[in-house]
């Protein structure tokens, strides 16, 4: 008797990426990585590299940034762990990311005119985080990034808890930090995500 061959379906929760995209991916990295050698003075791209082949979801995470419109580069090293910061280095609020109320309990909260997702469980899925208001403060030292957008930012729970959530933007020579309800969105707004390998 014949046995059956399974096939599994490549499913949304398989995070890898296959070889040839993986090389792309790397390729591009690189080549943003040397144009903007003062977002990381002092890191060589070669040790970036080794991290990246020996962690293979990071890399899933990468390209799910760069396919939102991201442009992630390395912004630093994590003085903690060693391990490399990625951010969202895109002039303006990543294209495929924007609006998106909040979080979830937000996005249950709107009766009607729901968008498609949050910001925190679409960051979530991508494996990685939104930025907190001391990391957007550290990404704008770099460069000159939201001029015509804003980005959700980790909100604490404190202003959470009452409905409110925070957005970040740079107008006038200045990095602003405003509140909005944790359920609005706008076709300008939305959010930039970090990930350490």
């Amino acid at each position: 008797m014949a046995k059956t061959k399974t096939t599994r379906n490549k499913s949304s929760t398989d995070k890898t990426l296959p070889p040839t995209k993986r090389s792309e991916l790397i390729s591009l990295l690189k080549t943003r990585f040397e144009k903007n050698m003062h977002r990381h003075n002092g890191i060589a791209w070669k040790a970036v590299q080794a991290r990246l082949e020996a962690q293979p979801e990071k890399l899933w995470s990468l390209n799910e940034m760069e396919k939102t419109g991201g442009e992630p580069d390395v912004v630093g090293i994590d003085k903690n762990t060693g391990a490399y910061i990625f951010c969202d280095c895109s002039a303006e609020s990543p294209a495929g990311r924007r609006s998106l109320c909040y979080d979830q309990e937000a996005w249950e909260s709107r009766k009607e005119h729901k968008p498609k997702t949050n910001a925190v469980d679409m960051a979530a899925a991508m494996g990685i985080e939104l930025l907190t208001e001391e990391a957007y403060r550290q990404l704008q030292q770099l460069g000159t990034f939201d001029s015509k957008t804003s980005s959700w930012i980790k909100t604490p729970a404190d202003i959470r808890n009452l409905g409110g959530a925070l957005f970040c933007d740079y107008r006038f020579g200045h990095v602003f930090v405003y509140h909005n309800g944790a359920e609005s969105y706008y076709a300008a707004r939305g959010f930039r995500g970090m990930l350490k390998v």
